[in-house]
């Protein structure tokens, strides 16, 4: 795979406490050392303007005076220093570069995969929250729409992306789905949430019960996200990849195996080919070094022909109910 990255990211302290830190992107280095087929670039920074394009221009010099003066707590968990305004434009640059790449024909051994931080998927259109401060991936996909009619975004962090939901919800030309553990942290996500005016049925929520397995994460990709994908027909196919769903994920309660992070990632190579949507990554969440490592690692390695293992438990009641539900919400009128 080719994955984008730059040092600035490196630089945009979180302090040794907090679980989003520097370290997270070191650790997926060192793992993609080991790797075959890994390919390194570095992508320009997005402008100002590309940032604006999905959130408040207030805002976004808000963001840029505040890290000017020195940064700070900006609310309980979400810390600037100086650099974070140059790592937070490289972040959402090397999302830019993956969706572009991908639209140029990147594919096969040449996926894109961006590897910046601060993460991007909980930023709205004028807040920053839950480590973000711009949401790369609402603005990859905004800067594709100039290219494209119809962007498909898939959100597999675990924590639902309740900024590039509201970015998109009344949109019509980006179709938002989120799988995400029930009851964490931001609290939003429902299925009875699917999008409003031209964005009606648009948006699927996920909100999967806690202790969820590689068997429930599947069954919602084949029952209800594979098909919300093949009714809207989209033009790209941006994965918000997060890994903190992972079983040894230390912030969460699901257990998502390795192995599931790769079947997903062939499903996803299938919806690609199956609907000539490209196909580009974008770093999310997850915050054990070595199962976050582990999580990039196995999508490197399905590209380069793994054949991850399918699960052989059954699906529980409870993960099937919330996928028939959200599946009812999303095709009730049809």
């Amino acid at each position: 795979m080719k994955f984008g990255y730059r040092d600035i990211c490196l630089s945009h302290d979180t302090g040794p406490r907090h679980p989003e830190g520097p370290d997270r992107l070191r650790a997926i280095r060192r793992a993609l050392s080991r790797e075959y087929g890994v390919e390194f670039t570095n992508p320009e920074s997005a402008d100002e303007d590309t940032i604006c394009a999905v959130h408040d221009r207030e805002y976004v010099e808000q963001v840029r005076e505040f890290c000017a003066d020195g940064g700070g707590q900006w609310d309980a968990d979400t810390v600037a220093v100086p650099e974070t305004w140059d790592a937070a434009l490289a972040s959402a640059g090397i999302a830019v570069w993956a969706a572009n790449e991908a639209l140029d024909g990147a594919s096969g051994h040449d996926t894109p995969f961006s590897i910046g931080r601060p993460p991007g998927h909980h930023a709205i259109i004028d807040d920053a929250m839950g480590f973000c401060f711009f949401n790369n991936v609402a603005v990859a996909a905004e800067a594709a729409l100039d290219r494209i009619d119809r962007v498909a975004i898939l959100d597999w962090d675990v924590h639902h992306g309740n900024g590039t939901q509201d970015i998109f919800y009344e949109r019509g030309d980006v179709f938002y789905a989120s799988l995400h553990e029930q009851g964490l942290y931001p609290g939003t996500g429902p299925v009875e949430e699917t999008g409003s005016d031209a964005g009606e049925k648009t948006t699927l929520n996920l909100p999967l019960p806690p202790g969820s397995d590689d068997a429930v994460y599947l069954h919602a990709f084949d029952d209800c996200i594979t098909p919300a994908f093949e009714r809207f027909d989209p033009d790209l196919l941006l994965v918000s990849a997060g890994f903190d769903a992972h079983e040894r994920d230390p912030i969460s309660r699901m257990r998502v195996s390795t192995e599931a992070f790769g079947a997903m990632t062939t499903r996803c190579q299938s919806i690609s080919e199956r609907f000539d949507a490209p196909l580009a990554f974008v770093l999310e969440g997850g915050y054990g070094l070595e199962s976050l490592s582990d999580g990039v690692c196995m999508i490197n390695e399905v590209f380069e022909g793994r054949e991850p293992e399918e699960p052989d438990t059954e699906v529980n009641e409870n993960g099937r109910a919330v996928v028939d539900e959200a599946r009812e919400q999303l095709f009730e009128s049809e």
